[in-house]
């Protein structure tokens, strides 16, 4: 009798707890929706693009195996691997269900960037292609934003994934000119992080975001001028402090 009343607590506890959580839930804005599919939005090179569609429409449907045969690799010339790669991570890992908009994501600088492919993310190959032809692929990606002038979520990846501290002028231009794309503030600081950057190790922004390794991806900076500019002008000094080449 006693076990019955126990489940019976935990049940009603539980339903408790679920109808607390459907009280608390609000639906995020139209503004919010737009903005997260903004910052999961990918930029497609255009070097050998339809060649390497049809080689990737070969491998659709294998389920968790999405990587061209390495005889078929090879075939590729550098520019039509940096395609590639850039449009199609081969490594699958399962994850836990994608998140709903954050509310108000629009009005906030993120620690993190979004998932670049879902449930895929770059195999061992290919981030080896990536370090391997490090200045190779910071042209590509200048290059393709220079048309674009957009750092689609699989570049901003690229970039962190090689350290192309080199491109903060490149990303700074790009989000001056129209202040939206906020993840590019994100890569700043990460970049600055991944370099341990001093001034900004020891902020207030820093132990704010990164302190925390498992909350980090759910913390955020209010975006606001004074964010902005702070994160900007440590950016600019960072870079010009780094030891040019030549």
């Amino acid at each position: 009798m006693k076990r019955i009343v126990a489940i019976l607590v935990l049940v009603a506890t539980c339903n408790s707890s679920f109808a607390q959580e459907a009280e608390v839930y609000q639906e995020p804005s139209k503004a919010t929706v737009a903005y997260q599919e903004y910052r999961e939005k990918t930029t497609r090179p255009p070097y050998g693009l339809e060649k390497v569609l049809m080689m990737i429409k070969k491998i659709e449907g294998n389920d968790e195996n999405m990587a061209l045969k390495q005889k078929d690799y090879l075939t590729l010339s550098l520019r039509e691997k940096f395609t590639y790669h850039m449009i199609n991570a081969e490594s699958y890992s399962q994850n836990c269900d994608a998140m709903p908009p954050v509310l108000d994501a629009e009005k906030k600088i993120f620690a993190q960037l979004p998932d670049a492919f879902g449930e895929y993310s770059w195999s061992e190959r290919q981030l080896n292609f990536l370090h391997a032809n490090r200045d190779s692929v910071m042209a590509l990606i200048t290059e393709s934003v220079g048309r674009s002038n957009r750092v689609g979520v699989n570049y901003k990846k690229a970039i962190i994934e090689i350290n192309g501290r080199e491109m903060i002028p490149l990303l700074i231009s790009i989000y001056n000119r129209d202040h939206k794309d906020k993840d590019i503030l994100t890569v700043l600081m990460i970049l600055m992080k991944n370099n341990e950057y001093a001034p900004f190790m020891t902020s207030a922004s820093y132990k704010k975001l990164y302190a925390d390794g498992e909350s980090s991806y759910h913390a955020f900076l209010n975006f606001n001028t004074a964010n902005e500019e702070l994160i900007i002008q440590r950016a600019n000094t960072f870079y010009n402090a780094l030891p040019k080449k030549g």
